[in-house]
């Protein structure tokens, strides 16, 4: 049976609950968003686990059916990380460079990538020794450049699925593609983030190489055990009955919550989630007086 084991410690000591300064967030993650500390949003972890959780359970259904994932991040951080999971989940991915049109113009990639194949066979055959080294100079700063660019996408046959992205606000033009072909996306968001763009939003640190390849290797690990189950995944909800999903968040008293406009307030009183001084006991009516009763008419 699929597994997944989550560490809300180890999460924690890879720095995924820091978000940007409070002056670059986006009001729309107020939901992920836990405390403010040193004018630093603190991001709520219990709402990474619930996303990552999401994340799994879709890439691994996707991944059981035989379905492409293209996994995204170009940022110096995230582009060792995509390469190695994408690589080994045997994935598409984009590293380096998104080129603009890499799904909306499919057909101009595939041919760039045809390029790159004939270029090797000429070396492989040895044709490119027939060209003058002027000629073959240009031909191998050619194929460099392909393989910098497209490398990664070798595989992608078709076009994807989903879209597995680090950090949508770096990748804009690669979630506005995925809406145009009506692909799903599934992204590593930061508090500077719009999560209305996303499907399936993962808050977190997207700037920590630690985060980055925490949450990518389970998202491969995904993708792996559902190419291991083709004839069928179980639904989530029978696998957390099973207990092989646990997430476990240990709450504090008197923590920090976010006010209205992201102000912070400390609960003065323990359990209940709002903060501020207890309800008052509701105060009893006092009954109006009865009525005296009527005097009889004279002459009666």
């Amino acid at each position: 049976m699929p597994s997944l084991s989550i560490s809300a410690r180890e999460l924690l000591t890879s720095g995924v609950h820091y978000g940007h300064k409070v002056s670059r967030w986006n009001p729309k993650m107020r939901p992920y968003i836990h405390a403010k500390k040193s004018l630093i949003h603190i991001i709520d972890v219990r709402e990474t686990i619930k996303g990552l959780v999401r994340a799994w359970h879709f890439l691994q259904k996707l991944a059981s059916r035989g379905e492409l994932i293209l996994f995204v991040g170009t940022k110096r951080q995230a582009g060792a990380v995509v390469k190695t999971e994408g690589g080994r989940c045997g994935m598409p991915y984009v590293s380096e460079r998104w080129l603009g049109g890499t799904l909306t113009n499919y057909d101009t990639i595939r041919n760039r990538l045809n390029r790159l194949k004939e270029i090797e066979q000429w070396e492989a055959d040895g044709t490119i020794n027939r060209y003058s080294k002027k000629e073959q100079s240009a031909i191998n700063r050619e194929k460099r450049k392909l393989l910098r660019n497209l490398d990664g996408l070798r595989s992608m046959d078709r076009l994807p699925t989903c879209l597995v992205i680090v950090d949508p606000q770096h990748e804009a033009i690669a979630v506005a593609e995925a809406k145009k072909i009506g692909a799903a996306t599934v992204a590593l968001i930061d508090s500077d983030g719009d999560p209305d763009k996303i499907d399936i939003a993962i808050p977190g640190n997207d700037d920590s190489m630690k985060v980055v390849q925490i949450i990518v290797n389970k998202l491969a690990d995904s993708i792996i055990e559902g190419k291991a189950h083709p004839t069928g995944v179980p639904k989530a909800e029978e696998i957390q009955k099973a207990g092989a999903v646990s997430i476990s968040v240990p709450e504090r008293q008197g923590a920090i919550n976010v006010g209205k406009g992201g102000r912070p307030r400390r609960a003065s009183m323990p359990g209940r989630p709002g903060g501020g001084p207890p309800p008052r006991p509701p105060q009893q009516q006092q009954q109006p007086p009865a009525a005296p009763p009527a005097a009889a008419p004279a002459g009666a």
